[in-house]
């Protein structure tokens, strides 16, 4: 069984001295890191290219989810940087996601060509979630387990009043890559799981938000943040696969991936 991470920078110290390798795909190719850790095959993807060159809105989606598909990844844990949008959230804050709200207009799919629906009535793993949740406390780091991501299309932070609607909404955090992501993760039959990292307070909550306050924030979280992963790929290794996982990566296998 293999872990896939998806995300920014920070991540690639867990795989050592190996260099980015290739992957063509029908969506472009992919760049990706791989190592082993307690016997475990890991993958990582930089979510918005090696160089972070992909802004949210032009990220390759697509092929980032095929290429773990394709490396025969089962599972992913995927970090994300966040505005708090709950106001008892704050900067450094370590939160797993539970559920989203879509305001994108980002219409990307696995079945343009097919008739395929799948339910994401729980879009990320629960039984993931658990288990990253008590890696971190064993570890002494404070995460919070639910929370509702609300994703924006970018690449411009959202203004007050939007944030305001997003609260009224139930919204908890604010981000702008999470979907289609945890989507397509979801067509492809994977059992998904987002660390998201509060790196700012949401717009209204602050005088401003600028890019370097969230490199800045991301750069502190990123050790705590690499060794829960690390701890934590011998345990999801162990959680089984549920029926919905086999039946949509069947019918992935059997339309897309070949």
């Amino acid at each position: 069984m293999s872990i896939g991470l998806i995300g920014g920078s920070g991540l690639e110290t867990l795989f050592g001295d190996s260099g980015y390798k290739t992957l063509a795909t029908p969506y472009g190719e992919i760049k990706y890191l791989e190592t082993y850790i307690d016997e475990t095959h890991v993958v990582f993807i930089p979510r918005h290219g090696p160089k972070h060159e992909n802004p949210p809105h032009k990220v390759n989606y697509l092929g980032n989810m095929y290429a773990l598909a394709k490396l025969g990844v089962d599972k992913i844990v995927a970090t994300s940087a966040v505005g708090a949008v709950d106001e008892s959230l704050h900067p450094g804050n370590l939160v797993l996601v539970d559920q989203f709200i879509d305001f994108t207009k980002r219409m990307i799919t696995f079945y343009d060509e097919h008739v395929v629906h799948v339910d994401v009535s729980k879009p990320y793993c629960p039984n993931m979630n658990r288990v990253l949740f008590k890696v971190g406390r064993d570890l002494g780091i404070t995460l919070r387990l639910g929370a509702i991501y609300v994703c924006t299309e970018g690449p411009r932070f959202e203004t007050p009043a939007e944030i305001n609607m997003f609260r009224m909404l139930g919204a908890s955090i604010v981000g702008m890559t999470n979907v289609p992501e945890v989507v397509l993760a979801r067509e492809a039959g994977f059992h998904y799981s987002l660390l998201a990292i509060v790196t700012n307070y949401a717009a209204g909550m602050q005088d401003r938000i600028t890019q370097e306050e969230v490199v800045e924030i991301m750069g502190k979280a990123s050790a705590s943040v690499g060794n829960l992963l690390e701890k934590a790929v011998g345990e999801l290794t162990g959680q089984s696969w549920d029926d919905d996982c086999i039946k949509f990566r069947d019918v992935f296998k059997k339309l897309i991936l070949g």
